[in-house]
Order: structure tokens, then C-alpha cells, then sequence
């Protein structure tokens, strides 16, 4: 028995979930949408603002799938409800990011500007060398603030680069210099 699979998602006020076919529909009352196909093996049903997921058969891969659809369902219900949020910081003297219309701007030391369009259903904020990004779908929010941090990784000498908040650099030691004795 799955542990995650088996229990109840609660669906919150101002959300609608809806059920047709394979897919799963979540919706607020922003209109923002979020469509979650329903994996191999596992049957989901809605009752009383009650969203609950069972298996068809018992195998491996039902098993699998059945949480996996679940903990997906959730994170729409989460997303729809209260957002998610990746922070980011920038490390290094010059290193800058400005927004200009619908995408980033950012100044990495490289002897050009890094343009990145921010997709539909995020949002940006920018603060000294903090950049935020929301969103209510974790997958895309996850996925941008990866592809943004690969612009410039964080370096393991000064630590200078693109780093998420909170996160840990081991700092390597450079090469020592060893003065040369005369005999």
C-alpha cells in the first residue's frame, strides 16, 4: 500500500476540480488552470471537496503511479491555492538582473547581456541581488529558477554566480604559492 497514495486531498474554497477521461482539471477563481493526466493503474474520484485516488490492479507499476498521481494533484491543489516560490540570489561584483518588459536582463560578467523570457504563469521580483520567482505550477517555477542558475553556476573559489537562497558552496582552497629559497 502506497502511503502517499492513499490519503485524501482537501480541496480548499475557490478551487474546482473536475474529472473527464484520464485528465484531472484544477482551476481557481483567477481562471488560472492546471491540467494533470491521471497515470496508468490508479482511478481518482471527487466527493464533497474530497479528492481521492485508488488502483485498478495490483501491480508494481499501479502501486508507482498511484502516488505519484497524488503527490502531482496536491502540488496543483498547493500551486492554485497559495503559489510556490523559488528565491534566487546573485553573487559577484557587477553581476546585475533587471526586468525590461517580459524578460530578464542580466549582467554576468561576460562580454554580453543574458536576455531569458520569463513563460506565461510566472512572475518575477527583483531586489539588489535577490531575484524571486512565483508562480502556481511547482514544475515550471522549479524548472525556470534551474535554467536561470545554469546561466552562471556559482563557482567553488570565490563563490561568485547564481546560487538559490540558502544554498551551500564548498569553497576550495586556491593553488599556494611556494617562495623559492635561494641556497
Amino acid at each position: 500500500m502506497s502511503k502517499i497514495g492513499k490519503k485524501i486531498i482537501v480541496i480548499p474554497e475557490g478551487i474546482s476540480v473536475e474529472i473527464k477521461d484520464r485528465e484531472i482539471d484544477f482551476q481557481n477563481t483567477k481562471g488560472e488552470m492546471l491540467n494533470l493526466k491521471i497515470l496508468a493503474g490508479v482511478l481518482a474520484s471527487v466527493s464533497d471537496k474530497i479528492l481521492s485516488f485508488t488502483i485498478e490492479k495490483k501491480n508494481r507499476q499501479s502501486r508507482t503511479n498511484w502516488g505519484t498521481t497524488r503527490s502531482l494533484a496536491n502540488n496543483a491543489v498547493i500551486g492554485l491555492s497559495q503559489g510556490f516560490s523559488k528565491i534566487l540570489e546573485i553573487e559577484g561584483i557587477g553581476f546585475r538582473v533587471e526586468k525590461a518588459g517580459e524578460e530578464l536582463v542580466f549582467k554576468l560578467g561576460f562580454s554580453h547581456l543574458i536576455r531569458f523570457p520569463i513563460p506565461a504563469g510566472i512572475k518575477t521580483e527583483i531586489s539588489k541581488n535577490i531575484l524571486k520567482i512565483f508562480g502556481f505550477d511547482k514544475a515550471l517555477v522549479g524548472k525556470i529558477a534551474a535554467e536561470i542558475r545554469d546561466l552562471k553556476k556559482p563557482e567553488p573559489y570565490k563563490g561568485k554566480g547564481i546560487r538559490y537562497q540558502g544554498e551551500v558552496i564548498k569553497k576550495k582552497t586556491g593553488k599556494k604559492v611556494e617562495t623559492a629559497v635561494a641556497k
